[in-house]
């Protein structure tokens, strides 16, 4: 075992379930990369902090930059509290932020969440602001994740993250990755109709009925045709996805069965390209049975649940690696993945 290094993955995500901390441990046997999460654990966002940030994009230039540094300070003080009962620290902090803004044609990719607020208020070097690089080099600055499966889970066929976008990689040639749509941005939303936060294993939406004009019009959505590297965000969902499910007026628990019935034919439709047979599964969309039933039976795909550490923090697992990669000047961010003229190694460094 050598080139050890402790690194603390700090991960917030657009469904807004809260802040996922991941305390990791990262060697090399044989050339190999391995890890061990030593802790892990999620801070759920109170109402507060929901609103601050779901809203953040109407806030003026000063309140922004603000709401930046407050959340800084807001993610340094959950890291001391959950390293207070660590027997071991780390040696660097490795924070994505919350994106708020991700319009790549534009070179703009923004997370807020200070890095230097994080680094003052632990005392720990920080590395945040990782995507920023990607996007001036004329890259999509997401999804970053696949560099960790890459070099983390290199035995598994396809990796596929259900968070509040659906995003995948596969070795095919080279790691290529994209995002493949909208998944718990959209079910929260309509689960929230229905004064829930979310819709438990599925199990509304499995109720509900396929409404086929609904299912036609999502079905012919231009993003499915884009080729190459593709990222989303909230904006895309807002302007376009919304506007098109809203237009129906159906029962929300009819637009829950349609979606689940549209994106699990389009996801598998996308993964049926590349004639693999086994799938691994993170993020909290691993919990909703109905539509891993429904993705199984329609891509053929074996998927593979992994254990509960890594469905959950499988992200803050890879940005502690990204972290700990960007120290070391090595290439944290591909090509290949995000269509950047260059591989990179993305990431501010605040050193403490």
């Amino acid at each position: 075992m050598y080139n050890e290094t402790i690194a603390l993955g700090i991960m917030s995500g657009t469904s807004l379930d809260g802040l996922d901390l991941a305390l990791c441990r990262f060697y090399k046997e044989q050339e190999q990369w391995r890890f061990k999460i030593l802790k892990a654990a999620t801070v759920p966002y109170c109402p507060t902090w929901k609103s601050k940030l779901f809203t953040a994009q109407h806030l003026s230039a000063l309140e922004f930059a603000l709401l930046n540094n407050e959340f800084g300070a807001f993610i340094g003080e959950q890291i001391n509290v959950f390293l207070k009962d660590c027997a071991v620290k780390p040696q660097l902090i490795a924070s994505h932020g919350h994106t708020v803004f991700h319009q790549p044609n534009r070179k703009l990719s923004v997370q807020i969440g200070s890095g230097a607020e994080i680094a003052a208020k632990t005392g720990i070097t920080t590395v945040f602001d990782f995507r920023a690089l990607d996007a001036a080099l004329e890259g999509q600055g997401a999804p970053l994740v696949p560099m960790g499966d890459e070099l983390l889970f290199p035995e598994y066929d396809i990796c596929l993250n259900l968070g509040g976008f659906a995003n995948y990689s596969v070795h095919y040639g080279e790691r290529i990755a994209r995002d493949a749509g909208a998944f718990n941005f959209v079910l929260n939303a309509l689960s929230r109709e229905l004064g829930l936060d979310f819709d438990f294993a599925g199990s509304i939406g499995r109720a509900g009925n396929v409404d086929p004009n609904l299912l036609t019009k999502l079905n012919q959505m231009s993003i499915y045709d884009q080729k190459g590297p593709k990222s989303l965000a909230r904006e895309w969902v807002e302007t376009e996805l919304f506007p098109l499910i809203n237009a129906f007026d159906i029962e929300t628990e009819d637009k829950l069965a349609t979606y689940y019935e549209h994106f699990s034919f389009q996801l598998s439709k996308e993964l049926k390209t590349f004639n693999k047979s086994s799938l691994l599964l993170s993020g909290g969309g691993a919990y909703n049975k109905w539509f891993v039933d429904l993705l199984q039976q329609k891509s053929g795909l074996k998927i593979i649940l992994p254990p509960k550490e890594i469905i959950e923090y499988k992200e803050a697992l890879i940005f502690a690696f990204l972290g700990t990669l960007r120290l070391q000047n090595s290439i944290n961010t591909l090509k290949s993945v995000t269509g950047a003229t260059k591989n990179s190694s993305g990431g501010s460094v605040v050193v403490y």
